[in-house]
């Protein structure tokens, strides 16, 4: 065979693996819950195809099967009619266990998922279009606080997350961490799930929301229980005050312009509620909802054209001059 063959057929085969690992695949579990959806769906996929095979191949026995040339075909045979009500009954008692069987091993695949531990962390999550509004709450209200599009959660903690929509419906899916559950204007909904290791998981609204569903993306942060308590002390902290000349011009800019209408930053006077948290947006990973990665490149342009990189968003493009753009952005990086 040519080695161009041999490649092409590797190439081939190989190909439908790719989607059974990675940080948003179904295939590749790293909670309690994602590993008992995983086993439910293999025990539902072998049940379904030896039940395939089964048929496959009784329908080419009978295709195969040929009629006697003397038997008449309306002559009735009382032997092969008694064995065949007998398969038909068979085959209907088997119908009735297969589908109870299924339906108790998927009771029991659910049972994890909507479990109810009162240890878990609980976050009240709400889908914007779109981006997502993230609240960590705590018994006393001054240890809550609020940030957007990423998820940082401790390993081996139940987390219980709320679910509710400010708009339309969404859907938030977390492959490799837990199932699908959908958020619903004026209902909340509600799912667990426990991270067994550490790293960075992929999430996405699974629901059409409207023009830019596809990038209403977020990040699941699993960390050491240390690391996590570290990081939330941090995160309930206000913003720290600019240390630099050009910093303070743009915390000043910042109100100036309008952005602290839509936008809050813990600590000053920026208190809008229509956007994204920005108090400690410089510690994130990405920018827009997963769009693009948080760096001093993609910062500046989402500043400078957010249309362009997220069209229908409703951040405007504001008129902003070069060394008030600059200000701006280097405000924005030192809030971390």
């Amino acid at each position: 065979m040519p080695s161009r063959m041999r490649a092409g057929l590797v190439l081939f085969a190989a190909w439908p693996l790719g989607a059974c690992a990675g940080r948003q695949s179904t295939l590749d579990p790293h909670a309690l819950q994602s590993a008992d959806i995983l086993r439910t769906f293999v025990v539902f996929l072998v049940v379904a195809a030896i039940v395939w095979i089964a048929v496959v191949v009784v329908l080419a026995a009978g295709l195969l099967r040929r009629p006697s040339p003397s038997q008449h075909a309306l002559a009735l045979d009382p032997p092969f009619e008694n064995r065949a009500g007998q398969v038909v009954l068979g085959l209907g008692i088997a119908t009735i266990i297969i589908v109870l069987a299924l339906s108790v091993v998927s009771y029991a695949g659910q049972r994890s998922v909507f479990a109810k531990d009162p240890n878990a962390l609980t976050l009240k999550i709400t889908g914007h279009q779109w981006w997502w509004e993230v609240l960590y709450e705590a018994d006393s209200p001054h240890l809550s606080f609020v940030t957007a599009n990423e998820i940082r959660i401790p390993i081996e903690q139940p987390v219980r997350v709320q679910l509710e929509s400010a708009d339309v419906i969404h859907s938030f899916w977390v492959p490799s961490l837990t199932g699908k559950m959908d958020l619903i204007t004026g209902q909340q909904n509600e799912i667990q799930f426990t991270a067994k290791t550490a790293g960075i998981y992929r999430g996405q609204c699974a629901e059409f929301c409207g023009l830019q569903h596809a990038h209403m993306a977020f990040s699941v942060i699993a960390l050491p229980q240390d690391e996590f308590r570290r990081w939330r002390e941090h995160e309930n902290q206000s913003a720290g005050s600019p240390v630099d000349p050009l910093a303070k011009q743009g915390e000043d800019l910042f109100r100036a312009r309008g952005c602290a209408l839509c936008h809050t930053v813990r600590g000053t006077l920026a208190g809008g509620q229509l956007g994204p948290d920005l108090t400690h947006i410089g510690s994130r990973t990405t920018i827009a909802a997963g769009t693009l990665p948080l760096n001093s490149a993609t910062l500046g342009a989402w500043l400078a054209d957010p249309q362009h990189i997220k069209p229908g968003n409703l951040m405007p493009q504001m008129p902003l001059q070069s060394d008030e753009l600059i200000a701006i952005h280097h405000y924005l990086e030192q809030l971390k």
